[in-house]
């Protein structure tokens, strides 16, 4: 018997009492694979895609996975063979979605501190664009450009001044922040990488922030991207392509983000009543993609009740889970068991989630009602997104397994570290 799903996340589903992703149990994959251990659903990553596709059907536009959000080879192999283009912001995100079989010619590299020699690498690689961030960097990559006898083809980033409404750590678009050109300076700065000789102009970019979860800012951001197209295009520089980002948010906690295609259709009625609807159009989506296709699998290791707190304590932590220390992020946690889940829910005990870092800031959610016991496992919720690819060995602890799930099938995506693994490369004296 199937259960209703968890809301916001239809591919996660109590069925005959245990929680699981598609078909397969967690509790089985956590007793085949240990914990903590990722889990991650490929129907839900391309249903989430699909609504981006839904969005621009009929359209000139090229979906780039920003795959800062997750980059496990496994994740990008998926949307590599659903068409996806790729957003990357490293030598070595180029090489990942190179070995996990995507096109370079769909690859956009943003970022405010390319190397020259992450630039030599894109440019020999034939990378389709590279949104740059900074007039400095328009002079060094002509020169690295020049240097190689290639053409660099290039989007500037702009920085609209528009507030995203969002956690300030992922806000980008602002003028406090570090990214991009400023709006006043958009102008001038075309019109000086116009004149170099190592570099193409062939879009205009801006990305506002990450979790942006109302329509609002990127209407307002979308008005003043095209206010500078006109500007720039009377100036005498055609604009191939308009990148407007990624950004959209994902409930973590009864957040309303827009549907993709729905965000879409608005965006798009604007672009279409100012005369830009047949131009080629870039997005760069990454948690709305995966963000909700993940879930991390912890057992817990005691419980701790005092007087001030009650502390669950788990083998997950922040080294595997850093969002909750970094940003005071909120993660559902759920039994998965679901007589434990009903039970948490009307009489648990109220609770903190930690795990076994020696850092005070090592939580993964606060005040929560459980109904567990050591040995009891619990599966952390959106984790698809900023948990892996931000994860570290802080206190030489392992990096944790990954499963992706198709279906009734499991495929181990990435194995746990092992001792060997976190010292190669070190050497006694």
């Amino acid at each position: 018997m199937t259960s209703p799903s968890i809301p916001g996340q239809p591919h996660i589903h109590y069925a005959d009492g245990q929680l699981q992703v598609e078909g397969c149990s967690l509790d089985g994959l956590a007793t085949e694979f240990g914990t903590p251990l990722f889990v991650y659903s490929k129907a839900s990553m391309l249903a989430a895609l699909a609504a981006y596709q839904r969005g621009f059907s009929g359209r000139n536009a090229q979906i780039c996975y920003a795959m800062k959000a997750n980059s496990s080879l496994g994740v990008l192999q998926v949307f590599a063979q659903a068409g996806c283009g790729f957003d990357i912001v490293s030598a070595g995100e180029l090489a990942r979605v190179i070995t996990a079989g995507a096109d370079a010619s769909k690859v956009i590299f943003s970022g405010v501190g390319k190397t020259r020699t992450e630039m030599r690498q894109a440019l020999e690689a034939g990378i389709g664009c590279f949104n740059v961030e900074s007039e400095a960097e328009i002079d060094v990559l002509n020169a690295v450009a020049v240097s190689m006898g290639k053409c660099a083809p290039i989007s500037i980033r702009v920085n609209p001044n528009v507030d995203p409404k969002t956690h300030p750590y992922i806000s980008t678009g602002l003028k406090g922040n570090k990214f991009g050109i400023a709006h006043e300076r958009t102008l001038a700065t075309y019109q000086h990488a116009a004149s170099l000789p190592g570099l193409q102009i062939v879009g205009i970019d801006c990305h506002i922030g990450s979790q942006i979860t109302e329509e609002t800012p990127y209407l307002d951001a979308m008005d003043r991207m095209l206010d500078l197209v006109e500007s720039i295009e009377a100036a005498g520089i055609p604009i191939h392509h308009i990148d407007f980002g990624g950004g959209l948010g994902i409930d973590y906690q009864g957040d309303t983000p827009p549907a993709a295609d729905a965000l879409w259709a608005k965006l798009l009625t604007k672009l279409d009543a100012r005369g830009f609807g047949q131009r080629k159009l870039m997005i760069e989506p990454g948690r709305s993609l995966v963000g909700n296709a993940g879930v991390c699998v912890t057992e817990v290791l005691f419980m701790k009740p005092g007087e001030q707190k009650n502390f669950c304590i788990v083998d997950a932590a922040m080294n595997d889970l850093p969002r909750p220390a970094m940003y005071q992020a909120f993660h559902t946690i759920v039994p998965l068991d679901e007589a434990l889940h009903v039970k948490g829910s009307t009489n648990g005990l109220v609770c903190d989630v930690v795990g076994p870092v020696c850092e005070s800031g090592d939580w993964i959610g606060r005040d929560r009602p459980l109904a567990v016991q050591a040995g009891d496992r619990l599966a952390v919720l959106s984790a698809g997104a900023y948990c892996m690819s931000m994860s570290s060995n802080y206190n030489s602890r392992p990096k944790a397994a990954e499963i992706l799930v198709d279906g009734q099938n499991h495929h181990l995506i990435r194995v746990r570290d092992t001792m060997a693994d976190q010292m190669r490369g070190e050497k006694l004296l």
